[in-house]
């Protein structure tokens, strides 16, 4: 597999893909297992989806469960996290004047779903600033739970954050949390496939991420587990033959949100392949690399913008993903179709908390790269691409 890893993936050979964190990739021997599904579901759509559905579905449960440290019956399968965390927040008997405390690095469909129902409960959502560049572990804990309060019901937090791309320490705020009688509903949609990840260590009470983006999924393949404790009052967005069931599985959060009536379930399915795929040795080996090389080539990325590191280069931090700052005044919108027009470099470049920064991310398709020439590549990729060229054309 080793010399394989590169070709696995089907990107188009003439980009320079480094937004990996944003929507995945599924490399070929998993989507051949996804396409297999849906093409036994056409040929039998009744077999898998009436007699089989069950079985299959929980034989898929079963093995994310192993991957993640709890048992399949505490998982859901939904297309995205996004869904998922949907699905618990109208659950939630919030009341006017409680408080749901996050920090202010959340990803923003999930700020809008927050917003949304707070607004019709009376709730209030709160953002805990986390000011950077961040320290240490200690630090950030303390920053975090100086906003909370006698009204605080639900701490929502990030694992991995999209906008900022830092690891944070999110099972010592679970612990807090558990002692001081608060709901804890993580956002991992960058953890799973990315850190090593133990749910049961970790110790939320719900917990939603994204098969389809380090695990390298199929898209529309993400998961909800939630603790046996808090299943009983998670009610289905979706109310269909699960609910009061006619032949009851055993675990009503299995019937009230596995089955949603017709749809393709195919990237589920496919998901213990991807979970093979990326257990491998060889995956596992050229993952580290890629760890190493981001935190080796962070010097210079940060030397050639002129702007500080927003943490410590170390893996409590980071994984395969960092956020790098750019100058003040940086026309992101410009920069960004600049990089890709000019130089097919897929990059995420924007602006958040008055903040502009360029997102990479790392994934093992550029193994060859990384194994033969280290960090040069990358940084031969950023400098040599002219990015300073460009970038004193549109003012950074």
């Amino acid at each position: 597999m080793e010399n394989s890893l590169q070709s696995d993936f089907m990107l188009d050979p003439q980009v320079h893909y480094l937004n990996h964190g944003s929507f995945g990739a599924c490399p070929r021997p998993v989507f051949e297992v996804y396409q297999a599904w849906q093409a036994r579901l056409e040929r039998q759509p009744v077999q898998l989806l009436d007699r089989e559905l069950r079985q299959e579905m929980g034989a898929a449960r079963q093995a994310l469960g192993v991957y993640l440290g709890v048992l399949g019956d505490n998982l859901v399968f939904f297309p995205n996290p996004t869904t998922a965390v949907n699905m618990v927040v109208r659950s939630l008997d919030l009341q006017p004047g409680d408080e749901v405390l996050t920090s202010n690095h959340e990803y923003g469909a999930m700020d809008r779903t927050w917003h949304f129902i707070t607004a019709q409960c009376g709730a209030r959502y709160l953002h805990q600033p986390i000011p950077l560049p961040v320290t240490t572990p200690e630090a950030f804990i303390e920053q975090f739970w100086a906003g909370v309060s006698h009204r605080t019901k639900v701490i929502f937090l990030s694992h991995i954050t999209s906008q900022t791309a830092l690891i944070f320490p999110a099972a010592e705020i679970c612990r807090r949390a558990r002692q001081a009688g608060i709901l804890t509903i993580l956002d991992g949609a960058h953890a799973p496939g990315h850190i090593p990840l133990d749910l049961d260590q970790v110790g939320a009470d719900i917990y939603t991420g994204a098969c389809h983006k380090w695990m390298c999924g199929p898209k529309g393949s993400a998961f909800l587990y939630a603790s046996p404790a808090v299943q009983p009052w998670l009610m289905p967005l979706v109310v269909s033959w699960g609910y009061e069931a006619e032949h009851p599985s055993g675990s009503q959060y299995v019937d009230y949100h596995e089955w949603q009536g017709t749809r393709d379930i195919s990237a589920f399915l496919a998901v213990p392949a991807a979970i093979e795929y990326v257990s491998t040795p060889a995956f596992r080996a050229a993952q580290a690399a890629c760890r190493q090389t981001l935190r080796e080539v962070l010097p210079r990325l940060h030397e050639l913008t002129g702007q500080a590191p927003i943490c410590p280069a170390e893996e409590g931090w980071l994984g395969q993903m960092a956020a790098i700052p750019l100058p003040p005044g940086t026309d992101t919108v410009q920069v960004k179709s600049r990089m890709y027009d000019d130089f097919k470099l897929e990059v995420p470049v924007y602006a958040w908390q008055g903040i502009s920064f360029v997102r990479v991310s790392l994934q093992v398709y550029l193994y060859k790269l990384i194994k033969t020439s280290g960090y040069v590549w990358f940084y031969r990729m950023i400098i040599h691409m002219k990015l300073s060229e460009y970038a004193a054309k549109v003012g950074i």
